[in-house]
């Protein structure tokens, strides 16, 4: 059975910082692009970052691009975001999501609410 158990989000003011990691359980976490998606209340879900599995390439939104981080340790099935110079527009549900290139499964985890508010 797949889990994506993400963690560390939270109140936060303008201009600071969190971590979010995401913890995955069932998969071949090496073989699979893991991505970072949010969604804010009314809008639509949209992609924050990916990191590719094999590539090591990252990817971010431009919304995002020089503030948040994305990173992978395999060795511990675990993706993090590290978002820096958070603005109240960042403010969201986060969300972890694995896609196996192997199966072309896709799997989401179940959300970690960020909130950017002084």
């Amino acid at each position: 059975q797949v889990q994506l158990v993400e963690s560390g989000g939270g109140l936060v003011q303008p201009g600071g910082s969190l971590r979010l990691s995401c913890a995955a359980s069932g998969l071949t976490f090496s073989r699979c692009t893991m991505s970072w998606y949010r969604q804010a209340p009314g809008k639509e879900r949209e992609l924050v970052a990916s990191s590719v599995a094999h590539t090591g390439r990252t990817n971010y939104a431009d919304s995002v691009k020089g503030r948040f981080t994305i990173s992978r340790d395999n060795a511990k099935n675990t993706v993090y975001l590290q978002m820096t110079s958070l603005k109240p527009e960042d403010t969201a549900v986060y969300y972890c999501k694995a896609v196996s290139y192997i199966t072309s499964n896709t799997y989401w985890g179940q959300g970690t609410q960020v909130t950017v508010s002084s």
